[in-house]
């Protein structure tokens, strides 16, 4: 069982921007660090494609004395300039975020990750397992058998040439506009998502407008995480790195999810050498976002 569950919870505003330079990237960062009343434990929280660290408020609030809360703009996303390297892939942006672990002192991490975010939290949890102390994955985006209709729109976009197309005229839409669409596409009931947190997404987007390089970011992310899940033999091919995986590790679903099918939990059961599942009712690809509570109850039942 879950419970006892909290009251849902709503920060009354974002936590403030950070930036960490590091030798060979920067990164933006929002923590609920306080000096000298935050406690040891950290977490990391990395977002989906076409996100950013605001995806991760209400449940770092919820979580604030047990982890000292890390959510990270990913290259390229929020406000962090795109990578040095120019590498999008998943193991290229987890890469990025060891580097910054390592230079904040904070490993071993509670590492968190959301769609994209969750394929890129197992890179780092099989290749750097000294780094992870626990590894939660709301509806990861590893490989599957499984076509949603949320999702059947991507491999078009991935194509050289069609993206560069498509991504640029999304752009032109109004900021507002976008954001209403990601909400109505990732969570189960867009009229109940807090308008707090609408209203710091429609703001960041604003203030992104100006930048050269979201089309290359979104189709960089896009085509290096469809060619790491379309690696069907190599070594490191998502499933096979799974099952190196030391770290007790959560997956967590939401069954009216149209990007990835709750389906794919037993999958996760069973390749994960320590995992333990929850499929959440009334609940799209962003648990944490809609049911921050939840997930907490989740993440206390198995992980802390």
């Amino acid at each position: 069982m879950l419970s006892p569950i909290t009251p849902r919870v709503e920060a009354a505003q974002a936590y403030d921007r950070s930036i960490e330079f590091l030798p060979k990237r920067t990164i933006s960062y929002r923590t609920t660090a306080v000096e000298a009343k935050s406690p040891d434990r950290a977490g990391v929280f990395l977002h989906g494609l076409g996100g950013s660290s605001l995806n991760w408020t209400d449940l770092m609030l919820t979580l604030d004395t047990q982890l000292t809360g890390y959510a990270v703009d990913l290259p390229g996303f929020g406000m962090s300039p795109p990578p040095r390297d120019g590498d999008y892939t998943p193991s290229g942006h987890a890469r990025a975020v060891a580097e910054f672990i390592l230079a904040k002192g904070l490993g071993p991490v509670d590492l968190f990750g959301n769609s994209l975010g969750g394929a890129i939290a197992l890179q780092l949890a099989a290749r750097k397992p000294e780094l992870v102390r626990s590894l939660t994955l709301i509806s990861p985006a590893l490989p599957s058998l499984y076509a949603t209709k949320g999702n059947v729109h991507l491999p078009a976009i991935a194509i050289p040439g069609i993206g560069e197309k498509l991504i640029p005229k999304y752009f032109q839409s109004s900021a507002q506009d976008r954001v209403q669409a990601t909400i109505d596409g990732c969570t189960a009931h867009p009229d109940q998502f807090s308008h707090i947190r609408m209203a710091e997404a429609v703001q960041e987007a604003e203030e992104r407008d100006h930048f050269t390089y979201n089309t290359e970011a979104f189709l960089g992310s896009l085509r290096g995480l469809f060619k790491t899940n379309t690696d069907l033999r190599g070594a490191r091919r998502p499933w096979k790195l799974a099952e190196r995986v030391s770290a007790p590790t959560l997956g967590i679903y939401g069954r009216d999810d149209v990007l990835v099918n709750a389906k794919m939990a037993h999958r996760l059961t069973k390749k994960f050498p320590n995992a333990h599942v929850v499929v959440l009712p009334d609940t799209g690809h962003m648990a944490q976002a809609e049911h921050p509570e939840f997930v907490k109850a989740a993440w206390d039942r198995f992980l802390f």
